[in-house]
């Protein structure tokens, strides 16, 4: 099985500074990241001006100001994006941006040219938005946090419709049952879809997890299944692929105690790199499942295992008995599986007590 993508999730933790901007990039990639995440969005579409922050943010950064006037202050410039794109590149990562308004949306595909996206939780139920992810064309990336299985079928209506529906057809939830319903939209979700799993709770507690719903997802669906993680620490982001997670997605920060909404519950630099370096370990352990000897066991069963053993002294013509056999170490003889087959035949040639029965 191939290695599963992993994302280095900046997001607004650059706080809106060019410089801790291109330290994250930095960082992703010096720790091993497949792609490096960051947020895209113009606060004026995306909150109104009076807009209360989340609790979560509220315990990051007060509840002194208002949601709007946070956001405006971690927006990135067009020509940022484009900047560290290149620089992402450079280092050898992908360059992924989350859209949350659909001017954004368009920005990022259409001037940054970005063939993959991400779908965050916060949007699953935005219809007309989802619609729009879908008719991008690109790789979707779909986040679950916050929803339940009619939620999540209902958005991959959405997306097999924008799929597969003419310029002519009308968006309706009728359509959209009916795309789902398709062999050609489920072949369109297949092709280009992978859900994940996710608890939008920052920081999310271990107990909030619930990582069987990964196998839920996949069962339910029938898509790939990754899992977005918002807990402290690296141990379910591992977990979740030793269950089989195709993405995993985990905020990162250069510092935990920078001032910003995101920074507490995110992972410093070393802690990615140890995340990155657990997944890796992970994957190539959970192998092909076929129950085989490794390559790499071969040379211990020749010891560690056992043969059949003359217990004294035989003699050719002499027959094998219970009380002229044993079974001893190394493993380089004949099964004892041929223990009681043995017994009764006899020695085609003397064994000194001690060697291995070869006959």
């Amino acid at each position: 099985m191939s290695q599963p993508l992993i994302i280095a999730e900046a997001g607004v933790n650059h706080n809106g500074q060019t410089d801790l901007a291109f330290a994250l990039v930095e960082a992703a990639a010096k720790a091993g990241a497949d792609v490096v995440k960051f947020q895209t969005f113009k606060a004026e579409l995306l909150v109104t001006a009076d807009a209360p922050k989340a609790e979560y943010q509220q315990r990051a950064t007060g509840a002194g100001e208002s949601q709007y006037a946070m956001l405006k202050r971690l927006e990135l410039s067009p020509d940022l994006h484009h900047e560290l794109k290149r620089e992402a590149e450079r280092l050898g990562l992908e360059f992924l941006s989350t859209a949350f308004d659909s001017q954004s949306l368009r920005f990022l595909v259409d001037e940054v040219g970005l063939k993959r996206l991400k779908l965050p939780s916060g949007e699953l139920t935005n219809a007309p938005f989802v619609l729009e992810h879908a008719r991008t064309g690109a790789e979707l990336i779909v986040s679950t946090g916050m929803a339940n299985l009619a939620e999540i079928e209902q958005a991959l209506g959405v997306i097999a419709f924008g799929r597969i529906a003419g310029a002519d057809d009308r968006p309706s939830v009728d359509a959209f049952k009916a795309a789902y319903a398709s062999a050609e939209g489920q072949a369109a979700l297949k092709s280009g879809v992978t859900l994940m799993h996710c608890t939008s709770d920052y920081p999310a507690a271990p107990q909030a997890i619930n990582l069987r719903a990964m196998d839920t997802l996949s069962a339910a669906f029938g898509l790939p299944v990754g899992y977005s993680d918002h807990t402290l620490g690296t141990a379910m982001s591992i977990a979740a692929v030793a269950r089989g997670a195709r993405i995993v997605e985990k905020h990162f920060t250069l510092d935990r105690t920078l001032e910003g909404p995101d920074h507490a519950a995110s992972l410093e630099p070393d802690e990615l790199t140890q995340m990155i370096r657990g997944i890796r370990d992970v994957s190539a352990a959970l192998g092909d499942g076929i129950k085989r000897p490794q390559p790499a066991e071969l040379s211990t069963a020749r010891v560690a295992r056992k043969s059949l053993v003359a217990r004294v002294p035989i003699r050719a013509g002499e027959p094998f008995t219970t009380d002229n056999l044993t079974v001893m170490r190394p493993g380089t003889g004949l099964s004892p599986i041929g223990y009681w087959a043995l017994l009764g035949k006899t020695a085609r040639q003397d064994y000194p007590a001690g060697s291995l029965i070869v006959d």
